[in-house]
């Protein structure tokens, strides 16, 4: 599964003009499940999500965790990060997951974050979105884990 993470001060996601989710201060993450991923990875990857240390302790060092600070988490379905770009100049996104699993593997990891977090949005799957934010730094981590065979 492969997270795009940015420290926010805001963020929001609009669909047909409705917001279906927003936060304040806290990480908009772009999330996208891969073929062959599993709740495994799912559940790895969302482990290191709540405890990376993107936020400043009181001397300025990114030491603090979303957890710590108890921001706001929008997660926020992208199956193009997922995209083979490696020849010519239109991306193959066979190395995503079919959309019925990538579905899934989202819900699953929205269930599990909201099990441990108070504030956790979303976007929404499938749909055409908008999406907002004030990236905060700017600060912008790619996290993976791959499958494991």
């Amino acid at each position: 599964m492969i997270a795009l993470l940015q420290r926010v001060t805001q963020a929001g996601v609009v669909v047909d003009d409705v917001t279906v989710g927003a936060i304040g201060p806290g990480l908009m993450v772009l999330l996208c499940a891969e073929r062959g991923d599993g709740e495994r990875e799912a559940d790895a990857l969302l482990t290191k999500l709540l405890s990376y240390r993107v936020f400043a302790d009181d001397a300025g060092k990114m030491n603090r965790s979303i957890t710590d600070v108890a921001g706001g988490l929008l997660l926020v379905p992208q199956f193009t990060l997922a995209a083979d770009t490696q020849s010519g100049t239109r991306p193959s996104f066979t190395p995503a997951a079919a959309p019925d699993e990538g579905r899934r593997l989202f819900d699953y990891v929205v269930q599990r974050a909201r099990a441990k977090l108070a504030k956790v949005e979303t976007g929404q799957f499938g749909a055409h979105m908008q999406v907002s934010l004030v990236n905060d730094g700017p600060v912008t981590f790619w996290l993976q884990v791959k499958p494991q065979h």
